[in-house]
């Protein structure tokens, strides 16, 4: 049976995923790997494309409930997330750049500072969307959140810590899930293969890093790893019930203030 395989050109992605792209976890399906940024995938998940096992911004779950989302694979921060960034003279934010209407990223924005307007560029051009002048100030995902200050930026807000202030719970902000349509059955053998595909990366992490490290626009090796570590962490390998919880007070906070259609996830 062949599938679709989704995930972000990202390096925290590639780790998670070196295992099955190695070929070292075996499995039943074989598999078509289709790379796009992440907020190419959730529109294409929102739209209803076939896409079987795939990353999705937390966020778009409140867009489809096509997909069961893996308690495996998710991308979650305590108490640091994606970086809302400003020149150094930068005066009162009032526009922001985003990386994507269905981004986690950018819901969390909108929870945190509901009185900004956004607009939608593509994330690897807000830094220099920023550094122009063109907006007052725009959210950094991926490896723009430990770069910033090198390239003369200031943090505004950390919209990690404003959720874990607020929240007390992970900040979760990516997830894998699997096309409900598959099944139940499907969806859990999938769930253990990205689990071997995790714990393959771990045990074999120098040659996971050196995979990883093509998907990080030019990062050296070492700053490669601090990005991973950041989001292959203990809720990647398991989210726990502090992992759902976060999941579903995201949503349902997000439903409250009529910023997403559906407030639940179903999880596997």
């Amino acid at each position: 049976m062949e599938l679709v395989l989704a995930h972000s050109p990202d390096a925290d992605d590639a780790y998670m995923f070196y295992g099955i792209a190695s070929g070292a976890v075996k499995s039943r399906f074989a598999f078509r790997e289709f790379l796009a940024d992440i907020e190419t995938l959730n529109k294409l998940a929102v739209g209803g494309a076939r896409l079987d096992l795939t990353a999705l911004s937390a966020a778009a779950l409140g867009f489809t409930d096509r997909y069961y989302v893996l308690r495996v694979g998710a991308s979650m921060g305590y108490g640091y997330g994606p970086v809302v960034v400003a020149g150094p003279r930068s005066g009162e934010v009032r526009l922001v750049a985003v990386p994507g209407r269905y981004t986690t990223a950018a819901l969390l924005l909108k929870l945190a500072m509901p009185d900004v307007k956004t607009v939608e560029v593509p994330f690897d051009k807000i830094i220099d969307a920023v550094a122009a002048g063109v907006v007052d100030a725009g959210i950094l995902i991926h490896e723009g959140q430990i770069t910033y200050g090198r390239l003369g930026l200031r943090k505004v807000i950390d919209l990690g810590e404003w959720w874990l202030r607020e929240k007390g719970l992970p900040t979760p902000l990516g997830v894998d899930a699997v096309r409900k349509e598959l099944g139940l059955d499907a969806a859990e053998e999938l769930k253990g293969l990205l689990s071997e595909s995790i714990k393959y990366a771990e045990a074999h992490r120098e040659e996971a890093l050196r995979y990883a490290s093509k998907f990080s626009r030019g990062l050296p090796l070492d700053d490669v790893a601090r990005f991973v570590d950041m989001y292959v962490n203990e809720y990647t390998k398991d989210m726990g019930k502090r992992g759902e919880e976060a999941v579903r007070e995201l949503l349902s906070e997000a439903k409250r203030r009529g910023l997403v259609e559906l407030g639940e996830a179903e999880f596997v």
